[in-house]
C-alpha cells in the first residue's frame, strides 16, 4: 500500500506542465540522438547534462529530462539499424540481424512498428518490476562479484555460439577477433601499452564507434556498391507501415520472456542492454527451432532484442537508485547529473527524495507512451529512407558515419582506422562471417579481462574462485549446455532422418 502511495505521488511529480513538456522533449531528442549511428544513449544523456544544469531545472525535472532521452535512444537505436543495418549502439546489434532483411523484403515498417511495440512493452514490463521489486533485486545483485560476473561473460559468449545455427566456428572466429581488438590499448592494470606498434593514437584503445561504424556501416557500404544497382539495392516497399494483430500474438511470448529477462539483466551493474539482447535473441532462436527464420527476417527476431534493450536500459536504475551503483554507463552518467545537485544515490534517497526517486520512476511510463505515440505515426517518414537512391543514400552514409567518427579525436587516423577496418568486414562478410559476434566480443572483452583479474586478485590467482559460489556454478553449466547442446541435437537429428 506504501508503494502505491508513493507512486501516486511520483505521477503527481510527473504530470505536471513543465514535467510534461521536458518528458517529450527529451523523448524527441532521445530518439533522433539513437538513430544517428555511434552517438547512443551516453552522448546524449552527456550533451544534454551540462544544459539541464545551466537552465537551473529543479533535480526532479532534470532526472526527468535525462531518462526521457535515455530510453529515446533505446528506441531511436533501431531505425539505422533496420533501415541501413548500421547500429546505432551495441544494443541495437542484434535487432539489425532479422530487422534489415525484412527491410529488404518490403517489410521495414513492419520491422519498426513492431519494434516500438516491443520497446513499449519491455519498458512497461522493467518499470512495474522497478515498483515491486527494486529492493529485492538490489540485495540480490550485491551477489554478483567478480566471478560471477565473469561467468556472465562467459556465457554471453557462449550464447553467441547459436547465433550462426550450422557455423558455429565462424561466430566464434568473429568473437575471437573482437576480443583481440578489445585488448589494444594501455592496460589499466600494469600501465603497458598493448598491440598499439608505437602508434600514440592508439593508446586509449580502439574506440567502439570505430568498429562498430567500419564493420557495419563501411561494410555494408561496399556491399551497397557491389549491387551497381540505381536505386535502394535489393530493398522495396509494400506500402504497410503497421504490424498486424497476427504479427502481434506471432510476438507477444518472445516479447514478454524477453523482457523479463532484460529487466534482470538490467539490474546487474554493468551487464547492459548488449547482454541482454544478445542472450534473449538467442533464446528465441532455440526455443523456435525449425519453425524459425532467424537471421532471414523473422520477425521475433526483432521483437526480442528490442523488447530486452529497453527492459535492461530501465532495469539499470535499480541498481542506480538503491545502491547508488550505476548499473549501466548512461546511469553512471546520470548519478553525475545529481552529484550536480549534491545528490547522493543511495539506500537513503527513497526516504530523503521519495518526490524525486518516484517522480522518476512515474515519468517512466508516462516517457514510454510518449515514445510509443512518436514513433508509431513516424513509422511512415523513417521507410522514406529507402525510397533514397543509391547514389545519394552511399554518400550520405557515409558522410554521416565519417563525422561520428571523426568527432570522437578529432583525428584522421580514427578515419584511416575505420575504412581498414570497414574493408575487413567487408571481406568477412562475404565469407558469411557475421559482424554481431565480433561486435559483442569487443564490447564484453574489457569487462571480462577486468572481472578475471579483479577475481584472481582476490585469491591471489586461485582458480577455485570462479566456481565456488552456486551463481557462477549455475552460468557455467549454461554456457556448457549452450556450446554443446546445439551440435548434439543436430547430430541426434541426422541419425533420426537417416
Amino acid at each position: 500500500m506504501d508503494t502505491l502511495q508513493h507512486l501516486m505521488g511520483g505521477f503527481a511529480v510527473a504530470l505536471t506542465p513543465v514535467n510534461l513538456l521536458v518528458a517529450a522533449i527529451g523523448a524527441f531528442l532521445g530518439t533522433i540522438v539513437g538513430m544517428l549511428p555511434g552517438l547512443g544513449p551516453i552522448n546524449g544523456v552527456a550533451i544534454l547534462m551540462p544544459l539541464a544544469f545551466a537552465l537551473k531545472l529543479p533535480p526532479e525535472t532534470a532526472l526527468i529530462l535525462l531518462a526521457a532521452v535515455y530510453i529515446g535512444c533505446e528506441y531511436g537505436g533501431r531505425i539505422s539499424s533496420i533501415l541501413l543495418n548500421v547500429p546505432g549502439d551495441a544494443g541495437a546489434i542484434m535487432t539489425a540481424l532479422d530487422g534489415h532483411p525484412m527491410a529488404k523484403k518490403g517489410l521495414g515498417g513492419v520491422a519498426l512498428s513492431i519494434s516500438a511495440w516491443s520497446s513499449f512493452v519491455g519498458s512497461i514490463v522493467a518499470t512495474i518490476g522497478i515498483v515491486l521489486f527494486a529492493p529485492l533485486l538490489a540485495r540480490w545483485a550485491l551477489a554478483f562479484g567478480p566471478a560471477e560476473y565473469f561467468a556472465l561473460m562467459c556465457f554471453a559468449f557462449a550464447c553467441i555460439a547459436g547465433l550462426m545455427g550450422d557455423a558455429p566456428m565462424k561466430a566464434a572466429l568473429a568473437a575471437i577477433i573482437g576480443l583481440s581488438l578489445s585488448t589494444v590499448g594501455l592496460d589499466s592494470n600494469s600501465g603497458v601499452y598493448r598491440f598499439t606498434g608505437g602508434d600514440v593514437h592508439l593508446s586509449d584503445g580502439i574506440q567502439f564507434i570505430v568498429v562498430v561504424i567500419g564493420v557495419f556501416s563501411i561494410s555494408e557500404i561496399l556491399l551497397m556498391l557491389e549491387q551497381h544497382h540505381s536505386s535502394a539495392g535489393l530493398i522495396r516497399e509494400t506500402g504497410r507501415n503497421m504490424f498486424n494483430l497476427k504479427e502481434m500474438a506471432q510476438t507477444w511470448w518472445a516479447t514478454v520472456r524477453s523482457s523479463l529477462v532484460g529487466f534482470v539483466v538490467g539490474v546487474l551493474p554493468g551487464a547492459g542492454a548488449t547482454i541482454a539482447s544478445a542472450m534473449t535473441y538467442s533464446m528465441e532462436k532455440r526455443l523456435a527451432g525449425d519453425t524459425g527464420t532467424f537471421g532471414e527476417g523473422d520477425i521475433r527476431g526483432v521483437a526480442a532484442p528490442e523488447a530486452a534493450n529497453n527492459a535492461s536500459a530501465a532495469g539499470s536504475f535499480v541498481p542506480m537508485l538503491t545502491l547508488g551503483v550505476p548499473g549501466s554507463g548512461t546511469t553512471a552518467v546520470m548519478v553525475g547529473a545529481l552529484s550536480l545537485y549534491n545528490i547522493t544515490p543511495g539506500p537513503a534517497l527513497f526516504t530523503q527524495q521519495p518526490a524525486l526517486v518516484w517522480g522518476l520512476i512515474a515519468s517512466l511510463f508516462i516517457g514510454n507512451v510518449m515514445l510509443l505515440l512518436i514513433n508509431i505515426p513516424l513509422v511512415g517518414v523513417f521507410t522514406r529512407i529507402l525510397r533514397v537512391p543509391n547514389w545519394l543514400l552511399v554518400p550520405g552514409i557515409l558522410a554521416i558515419s565519417a563525422v561520428g567518427v571523426y568527432a570522437v579525436h578529432a583525428t584522421t587516423f580514427d578515419l584511416v582506422l575505420m575504412s581498414v577496418l570497414g574493408l575487413i568486414g567487408y571481406l568477412l562478410r562475404k565469407q558469411g562471417v557475421p559482424m554481431a559476434p565480433l561486435i559483442l566480443g569487443f564490447v564484453l572483452g574489457d569487462l571480462m579481462e577486468q572481472n578475471l583479474r579483479r577475481a584472481l586478485s582476490i585469491t591471489n590467482g586461485e582458480l577455485g574462485i570462479l566456481v565456488e559460489s552456486p551463481i557462477s556454478i549455475g552460468l557455467w553449466v549454461g554456457a556448457v549446455t549452450m556450446v554443446l547442446l546445439p551440435p548434439l541435437v543436430r547430430v541426434w537429428t541426422r541419425r533420426q532422418a537417416g
